[in-house]
């Protein structure tokens, strides 16, 4: 299998961010390539737990697992399931938690993934191997749970529009490459100024479709509260506005900035709970010049760090709906 080269995207940022220690555990919660487990272990004599639901992600850290020999630990797995991949290991607190969410620059570049809508292959769009497919979806699905995924998924204001070619493409012959279905897309979204391809939002909305990814992000991120020892740092990076506002919501949240009330409807004392994180910065860390020049991917990543306090774990969010609240 031909490797694709994989630029980690803000890796010096969550490095610091994480604020390591001799000694601490940290878990790299979204091991892709590697690249944040290598700049950690380089940074501090720490060990690392790294997990990924991609088995060819594990398989291709184990290089890197030998190079730094009882420091890096790789789990095949959803960085939701934290919790109860690491009790496996004996491990029921961390110091630091760093995730990368969204599909990596691997599963982009290789067309048999099915992710990229600009080279051919079998439309799967699976992160792991489990569960239905992309060509699953757009082949059962009836339209107008078609157009909802992709509204809400992709932010799609055609998503009406690309459901309807998308049922009667499908009447035709069953949509199996990812090359019909962007070409579906494209004969009837127009193309934008900006130079996107239209078939963009759609392919967005399959994947996160398909890989529950806001489902999963919210129960990373109460796992993550979970695990923290008072004082440890969560720092995770997201690509496009869907992630980020469930990482701000969730965040601002758990520091602490619930509805106050007013003098007319007082929000009960005794009712709210103590904060179990700090903001460390209330605005997101975004890549500098150099990095955009070095890594174009990185124009528009958002790094948000948080700080666990002594106060115990909320109970989780339901799903992804509570956090996009």
């Amino acid at each position: 299998m031909t490797q694709s080269l994989h630029i980690p995207v803000l890796v010096d940022e969550v490095v610091l961010a994480l604020n390591l220690a001799p000694g601490q555990t940290i878990v790299d919660g979204t091991f892709g390539r590697g690249g944040y487990s290598q700049a950690i272990l380089a940074a501090a004599p720490v060990t690392v737990v790294g997990i990924d639901r991609d088995p060819t992600a594990i398989e291709s850290g184990a290089a890197l697992a030998a190079a730094h020999p009882g420091r890096l630990t790789l789990v095949e797995g959803k960085f939701g399931s934290m919790v109860e991949l690491l009790a496996g290991l004996g491990i029921d607190q961390v110091d630091a938690v760093a995730l990368d969410i969204g599909v990596s620059s691997p599963q982009i570049d290789d067309p048999e993934r099915g992710f990229s809508f600009r080279a051919d292959g079998p439309l799967d769009m699976r992160m792991g191997g489990d569960g239905p497919d992309a060509a699953r979806v757009v082949n059962t699905l009836d339209e107008a749970e078609l157009a909802d995924i992709i509204w809400r998924y992709g932010e799609e204001r055609l998503s009406r529009r690309v459901a309807k070619a998308i049922v009667a493409a499908r009447a035709e012959m069953p949509i199996e490459r990812t090359a019909t279905l962007a070409r579906i897309v494209r004969s009837c979204v127009p193309a934008s100024r900006d130079g996107i391809d239209p078939a963009t939002r759609t392919f967005q909305a399959l994947r996160i479709y398909v890989n529950d990814e806001l489902g999963e992000l919210a129960r990373g991120l109460a796992a993550a509260e979970r695990l923290l020892k008072a004082g440890g740092r969560l720092a995770v990076v997201s690509f496009h506005s869907l992630e980020d506002r469930a990482i701000k919501n969730f965040l601002k949240a758990r520091a602490g900035a619930e509805p106050t009330g007013s003098r007319h409807l007082p929000v009960a004392a005794a009712g709210r709970r103590p904060p179990s994180f700090r903001l460390v910065q209330r605005k997101p860390i975004t890549a500098g010049e150099e990095e955009l020049a070095r890594n174009p991917r990185a124009r528009s990543a958002k790094l948000r760090v948080a700080e666990r306090t002594s106060a115990p774990a909320w109970p989780a969010p339901t799903g992804a709906e509570e956090l996009a609240a």
